[in-house]
């Protein structure tokens, strides 16, 4: 799959806004910290994956009520769903000059009744683009941090309507957010989780 820039400005994958507030002084002593033990950024960038795929927990496994969204929210309370990890992993790859973007796929939900927007990213290394999901592992689910070929939690499946959506945005999608930002609590999310792009 080709995946397309929404736009052609590179420098628009690295900018900080109300939802990657990768100025915020915990996303940059978080940053900080990993960049220590990291010879590259590509070192980093494993680093900054790994951290927030292994030590946030997705809400939906840990049973955690609480939505975030804001990148330096979800370090703080160390919870969240795939599009608010999405978030923390792109400020903190941007933290470090790592151009991110936003991108997603639909998947079957609800034992295959219906569908859900999977948010993940896409890492610009070697002049390419490299999507990720640190949405955290669990039983059935064991996507890596990877620049030879994607190690995804979930390939979709065509056959069930399932679709990788290839727009790599430099900013998160506005239905994710406005869902994200009008949840009081996890319980009211799961009902109002998009269906579609």
């Amino acid at each position: 799959m080709e995946l397309i820039q929404d736009t052609p400005d590179l420098s628009a994958y690295l900018v900080a806004d109300e939802v990657i507030d990768h100025q915020h002084p915990l996303v940059r002593e978080t940053a900080a910290r990993l960049a220590k033990g990291a010879a590259d950024s590509y070192a980093y960038a494993r680093a900054a994956y790994d951290f927030v795929r292994d030590t946030i927990p997705h809400s939906a496994d840990s049973g955690d009520p609480r939505v975030t969204w804001r990148a330096s929210t979800v370090l703080e309370q160390r919870t969240g769903i795939c599009y608010a990890k999405a978030h923390a992993l792109a400020a903190l790859l941007r933290a470090e000059d790592i151009p991110t973007a936003f991108c997603y796929q639909r998947l079957a939900h609800d034992g295959g009744s219906g569908h859900v927007v999977h948010g993940l990213v896409a890492v610009r290394f070697n002049g390419a683009w490299h999507r990720q999901d640190p949405r955290g592992n669990k039983a059935g689910v064991d996507a890596r941090f990877s620049l030879g070929g994607e190690r995804l939690a979930w390939v979709p499946d065509a056959e069930s309507n399932e679709v990788d959506y290839p727009v790599l945005y430099a900013e998160p999608h506005p239905v994710v957010l406005s869902v994200l930002k009008a949840a009081p609590d996890r319980s009211y999310l799961w009902k109002t989780l998009p269906t579609a792009l």
